[in-house]
């Protein structure tokens, strides 16, 4: 709710009260100390973005490389460091920040009525963690000149020291422990935030779609991490300490290293598709002007999918020698997984199809991931059938299902999100004309980039191959494979330049453009810093489409009822019924966050590099950081 000049006096007052509150500091000093939910999100989108560009670059060396046969622009190591920082870079620093990081940060509490997350700091320090593995992989890579390649899946003993030498795996293991530990902190924020900080009257039937994925996707995490963070273990004891967990001779398995990174991997899958259904399912209402058909049934199938992931990982294991009886329970559990999703798919078509849907930029996106998804699912399907998953493993038959869903199903829907909370995010619209030939320019390259690698695949080629022959049938495929990437790489560049154009000169949106139905479009656009002037009240999966209600919102803040003025303060929520607990007092910017990811970045650098003194200290200095940031600080005097 904006400051109107309907308003009272006081209730003008109130929310100029808030505004002093709640204001962190201007500048970088602000960025570097905030624990603003919107802040966070959107460094956590801007540094995503910086990997998205560095993993489009491999992507494009790549398939230069591969447009014709026998090419030279790449050796076979450098081939190989390139498609594994290619797979690392967009599964573990782009997609799955993007989503979580920076659309779950920015929305989520917005959706709920909240004033900030549930742990501000925590959240501070998970971003800053994740920056730190980030630069831990590529600054290795840049001081090192040597970067992992051994695939982002990284199979042993591939990974092991005879095989690969130096530092590269090391840089890899160490920045995906980091890495894991930043997205566990990141899970328990959003449970704890999705249960505990809903606004009163938001029950668990009424919790916006999008927060019943993001809900799935923290649960995952959270029980996926930690198989791989084991695995990554045992692989660092390996090659530091001469333990032997993977290799035969001294009664280890390399089975071992694919049945953890498995356990981790295919729920994984499920973590980076989740969102895309969260943003799906906020943006198809609205565009319909309908609301959701079978809204019980989608959040139970955001749930289930999130479920039945984590009885699928050796759906990757069938050309590994496994006992038939074994692989039977997973090509069944793998079928399974396409009931909750079938679900979804149903109940978004009808939903446009009985509203009166508007083909507007966001929406075409939608479209464009149902099209990906449905055409990855049918060939993830294909994989379930044990004799056909055994003649097409590691063939590019599985590079193109793949790519439909990480990229067609995944990112499609960030593309639609960005143009659909673009006006919320910066108070400008975008231009819809240049948005929607950006949306078939993409949609062209990413179809002619994928869907021949399933017919190059059926004829054999293989992947992690750096080069092919002549003569063998797989020329033109890849060359249109190639042409197809830089026709993609051609329709991302005119998204960003729409955005980036449309930040300073794009009309003023106000602060409901489009009409949607949940509480992040009942305030200004952008959000101020208290997201709320008085917490709103909630009686529908769509609160926004409930006129009466925003109208007691506007009287509670004339009566000063939930506005919160007396400190930085936000409510609680029973977990059921959504019903007033408590009012929770919030903590405000802060360095400590920023300095204790700081010295554990350190630590893991100097740990890989052997001077373990100098990581005994920054481990001293992290564990003084700790105390700092948990020093009870005096009451400051209320602002006048």
């Amino acid at each position: 709710m904006a400051v109107d000049v309907e308003l009272s006096p006081p209730a003008i007052a109130r929310i100029r009260r808030l505004e002093r509150i709640w204001e962190e500091p201007r500048g970088v000093l602000g960025w570097l100390t905030t624990t603003d939910h919107k802040r966070i999100g959107l460094l956590y989108f801007f540094t995503t973005l910086a990997f998205f560009g560095a993993g489009g670059i491999e992507a494009m060396l790549i398939r230069t490389q591969l447009a014709v046969p026998n090419a030279k622009v790449l050796d076979p190591n450098a081939y190989d460091e390139l498609f594994t920082l290619h797979g690392v870079t967009m599964i573990f620093f782009f997609i799955i920040p993007m989503t979580v990081g920076a659309f779950g940060n920015y929305l989520v509490p917005l959706m709920l009525g909240a004033r900030d997350m549930a742990f501000p700091r925590l959240n501070a320090f998970s971003y800053w963690l994740f920056l730190g593995s980030g630069v831990l992989l590529y600054g290795g890579f840049a001081a090192s000149s040597q970067a992992p390649a051994c695939g982002w899946f990284c199979y042993a003993p591939l990974n092991t020291a005879g095989y690969s030498p130096g530092h590269g795996v090391d840089f890899y293991a160490l920045g995906l422990i980091f890495n894991g530990i930043s997205s566990t902190v990141a899970a328990i924020n959003f449970i704890v935030t999705i249960f505990k900080l809903r606004a009163p009257g938001m029950s668990l039937n009424r919790l916006p779609l999008f927060n019943y994925a993001m809900l799935a996707v923290s649960f995952s995490l959270l029980f996926a991490l930690p198989p791989l963070t084991i695995d990554l273990v045992f692989l660092e004891l390996q090659r530091k300490l001469g333990f032997h967990f993977f290799d035969v001779a001294h009664g280890g398995d390399p089975l071992l290293w694919q049945h953890l990174f498995w356990l981790f991997g295919h729920p994984e899958v499920y973590i980076i598709v989740l969102p895309a259904f969260g943003i799906a399912t906020s943006i198809i209402p609205t565009f319909a002007k309908r609301r959701m058909l079978a809204f019980p049934l989608v959040a139970l199938a955001e749930l289930l999918v999130a479920f039945i992931g984590f009885g699928v990982w050796a759906h990757h294991m069938f050309a590994t020698g496994l006992a038939t009886t074994t692989l039977v329970f997973f090509a069944a559990a793998s079928m399974m997984v396409v009931v909750p999703s079938t679900i979804q798919i149903f109940a978004w078509l009808f939903t446009v199809v009985t509203g009166r849907p508007e083909f507007r930029a966001p929406l075409l996106f939608i479209g464009g991931f149902i099209v990906f998804f449905v055409i990855g699912g049918i060939t993830g399907i294909m994989f379930a059938a044990i004799p056909f998953d055994q003649q097409t493993t590691d063939t590019y038959f599985v590079v193109a299902h793949f790519h439909f869903i990480i990229f067609g199903a995944a990112v499609f829907p960030l593309f639609g999100g960005m143009y659909y909370w673009f006006p919320k995010v910066t108070g400008r619209m975008y231009h819809e004309r240049w948005a929607q030939a950006s949306f078939w320019v993409t949609f062209v390259g990413t179809a002619l980039t994928f869907f021949p690698m399933h017919i190059v695949g059926l004829l054999g080629m293989p992947r992690r191959v750096y080069t092919y022959p002549s003569g063998v049938g797989w020329d033109s495929y890849n060359l249109s494979e190639t042409v197809g990437a830089y026709i993609l790489t051609g329709g991302l560049l005119m998204i960003f330049a729409n955005l980036a154009w449309s930040r300073f000169r794009g009309p003023v949106a106000g602060a409901d453009p489009f009409h949607g139905g949940t509480l992040e479009w009942t305030t200004t656009s952008p959000p101020p810093p208290y997201n709320f002037p008085v917490i709103p009240e909630v009686t529908s999966p769509y609160p926004n489409w409930d006129p009466p209600d925003r109208e007691r919102d506007r009287r509670r803040l004339e009566r000063g009822q939930l506005v919160l003025d007396a400190g930085h303060e936000t409510t609680a929520s029973t977990v059921r019924d959504g019903l007033l607990d408590e009012i929770l007092e919030m903590p405000s910017e802060s360095w400590w966050p920023l300095v204790t990811a700081a010295c554990i970045t350190a630590i893991f650098a100097f740990l890989l590099t052997s001077h373990f003194a100098i990581a005994g200290i920054f481990a001293l200095t992290a564990a003084l950081a700790v105390v700092g940031w948990h020093w009870r600080e005096p009451e400051e005097p209320e602002p006048a």
